[in-house]
C-alpha cells in the first residue's frame, strides 16, 4: 500500500494548542504560548478570561488566538453565547469554538439549536471571526452526528468540531470519518484524546484538518524524530483515547 508523507508544518498546521485546564495558571498559559510559537502551531485554545493574556503573548506571531464559549456543556443562554463572541473576538480570538447546546438538541429542540448557531455564525462573522460548532458526539449517534452535519452548514458555521474533551470520550475515526463525509465544504476538528503522533496522523488521515490537543509538544517531537529517519507518513486508522480536556 502507498504511504502518503506529510511534513512537519502540515502536522503543526492542525495543532490547536489547548491551554483549557481549570487549574492553569498565567505562567503556565505564558509557557504554552512559548511551545506553541516554537512549533508553529496554528493556534492556542484558551478559556476566554485568558486571552489578553495570550493575544499579547502571541502578539507578532502567527499563531492565532481562540478560545471557547458556552464551555464546556453549552447550556447558556444563546443571549449569553451572542456577548461571549463578541467579547472574545474584542479581547482578540479570531475563532470560536462555541459548544451547542446538545441537551436541547436531544430534546427534539432543533429550530432552537439552528437558530443559535445561525445567530452566533452571524455574530462570529460580523466581526471577522470564524465560528467552531462543538457537538459533544459522546451523546449523539451516528445519524444525530449527520444531523448536526447539516444543521450547522444551514447556518453557515466554519467548522464542525468533535468534543469538549469534557465527556467521558472524545475524538473517534468513525465520527471523523462521518464528520467529513458530510461537512459540505466545513472544516473538522478533532478534540478530546489526541495525545500521540500515530493518534494525530490517523485524525489527519480522515480529512480532518484541525486537532484541540494538549500533546502538541509530544507530537511534534515525535514527528521531528521520525523526519530525520524519513519516517513520517500519514497512520492507519487506531483507536482514540478519552477526554480530559482535549
Amino acid at each position: 500500500m502507498e504511504k502518503n508523507a506529510i511534513s512537519l508544518a502540515e502536522i503543526a498546521f492542525t495543532l490547536d494548542h489547548s491551554l483549557l485546564r481549570p487549574e492553569l495558571t498565567v505562567k503556565d498559559l505564558r509557557e504554552g504560548c512559548e511551545l506553541a510559537m516554537q512549533y508553529n502551531c496554528v493556534s492556542v485554545c484558551v478559556r476566554p478570561s485568558d486571552l489578553p493574556v495570550v493575544t499579547a503573548c502571541l502578539k507578532g506571531s502567527k499563531v492565532l488566538s481562540t478560545t471557547v464559549i458556552a464551555f464546556p456543556h453549552g447550556t447558556a443562554t444563546t443571549e449569553s453565547k451572542l456577548f461571549e463572541i463578541s467579547d472574545a473576538i474584542a479581547k482578540g480570538a479570531v475563532e470560536v469554538d462555541m459548544v451547542m447546546n446538545y441537551a436541547r438538541f436531544l430534546s427534539g429542540e432543533f429550530d432552537y439549536v439552528e437558530k443559535e448557531i445561525k445567530a452566533a455564525a452571524l455574530a462570529a462573522h460580523k466581526d471577522g471571526a470564524l465560528l467552531k460548532v462543538i457537538f459533544e458526539n459522546h451523546y449523539l449517534n451516528t445519524g444525530q452526528i449527520v444531523q448536526c452535519c447539516k444543521m450547522c452548514k444551514r447556518a453557515g458555521a466554519d467548522f464542525i468540531k468533535t468534543s469538549t474533551g469534557y465527556a467521558p470520550s472524545g475524538s473517534k475515526i468513525p465520527d471523523l470519518i462521518t464528520m467529513v463525509k458530510n461537512s459540505d465544504g466545513m472544516k473538522v476538528k478533532a478534540a478530546g484524546g489526541v495525545r500521540t503522533l500515530d493518534e494525530a496522523l490517523a485524525v489527519i488521515a480522515t480529512g480532518t484538518v484541525r486537532i484541540g490537543t494538549r500533546a502538541s509538544r509530544e507530537i511534534m517531537e515525535e514527528a521531528m524524530e521520525r523526519e530525520k529517519k524519513g519516517e513520517l507518513f500519514l497512520g492507519n486508522t487506531i483507536e482514540l483515547g478519552g477526554g480530559n480536556y482535549e
